[in-house]
């Protein structure tokens, strides 16, 4: 199981969410106020994810998922 973190932010937030691996690599989806984001993991220590701007693909590295619920935790 990998995005753990991730997953727990949303659980404790209610929102109900896809995950998938592959490749050792997890993958969440879920929705938002009518909005759909997404985080995919790399195998070179990093993921994309849409979730500073909803239409736009963005890299993260390093702590990828603390990074990622920290712009989550912002959303009112």
């Amino acid at each position: 199981m990998r995005l753990e973190k991730l997953q727990d932010c949303l659980r404790r937030k209610g929102w109900k969410y896809q995950y998938t691996e592959e490749a050792g690599c997890g993958s969440i989806d879920w929705e938002y106020r009518g909005l759909m984001y997404h985080v995919w993991e790399f195998s070179e220590n990093g993921a994309e994810s849409n979730v500073k701007i909803a239409g736009k693909m963005e890299d993260y590295t390093g702590n990828y998922e603390e990074k990622i619920i920290e712009i989550i935790e912002g959303w009112g």
